[in-house]
């Protein structure tokens, strides 16, 4: 079977170039695009969201899939190699028009799958190098690592609907049920609603100085 992949990465632009350029080079040597895959997204989408991602699973031996240049399929030299490597491995060939690029099962394509394999190894090496040496530079600084208490914390979340947990309460629902109401985990229920005692007479402050019915004594 033969792949003719065709990607733009604009709404507004066109992929009839690049199925023109893949027809022009079919009709010189001969042969006939099975099916076409064409599609318009960033190559910043991750591959699994796109039309090629869900194509490599299912290439076969003896399958090829012909491009204008290599930048058509990936993003970055890693994706890009990774793919190779993937279509080597189910012993499908790759064609590029621009880099006049034929990986195939060849002694030369047997070592460039080497070579990819190698470089994608390194470059992953690289990349777990600098999150170590980023991490360290930002604990040398004195910065905490992971989620800031803020906005996407649902401990907040909950510090907002603290007079609904009471009324919730009060009418006997169990902590379980009220989170479920409140979209959040139940063991963060349990543990806001240890935190603040939240169970104590109502009074007319909050900690955060925020006006409620509720007096959310800190433990």
């Amino acid at each position: 079977m033969i792949y003719g992949y065709c990607r733009v990465s604009r709404i507004h632009q066109t992929e009839l170039n690049q199925r023109f350029e893949i027809e022009q080079f079919a009709q010189t040597n001969q042969f006939h695009v099975d099916i076409w895959i064409e599609e318009r997204i960033s190559s910043q989408e991750r591959l699994s969201c796109r039309q090629l991602g869900l194509l490599l699973p299912t290439l076969q031996d003896g399958d090829i899939l012909i491009t204008t240049e290599l930048s058509r399929i990936g993003r970055s030299l890693l994706e890009v190699m990774s793919i190779l490597q993937m279509c080597l491995e189910r012993n499908c060939q790759v064609w590029t028009l621009k880099e006049n690029f034929r990986l195939g099962q060849d002694l030369q394509s047997k070592v460039l799958a080497f070579a990819f394999g190698l470089s994608a190894e390194i470059e992953r090496s690289l990349i777990q190098s600098r999150t170590r040496e980023a991490l360290a530079r930002i604990k040398a600084d004195g910065r905490k690592l992971g989620r800031p208490f803020g906005s996407h914390n649902q401990e907040l979340k909950l510090s907002q609907e603290a007079e609904k947990i009471h009324m919730y309460l009060q009418q006997g629902y169990t902590k379980a049920r009220i989170a479920r109401l409140l979209g959040v985990d139940r063991t963060t229920l349990y543990r806001f609603c240890h935190r603040y005692n939240i169970n104590i007479p109502i009074s007319n402050h909050y900690p955060s100085g925020k006006e409620t019915k509720l007096y959310l004594q800190h433990i």
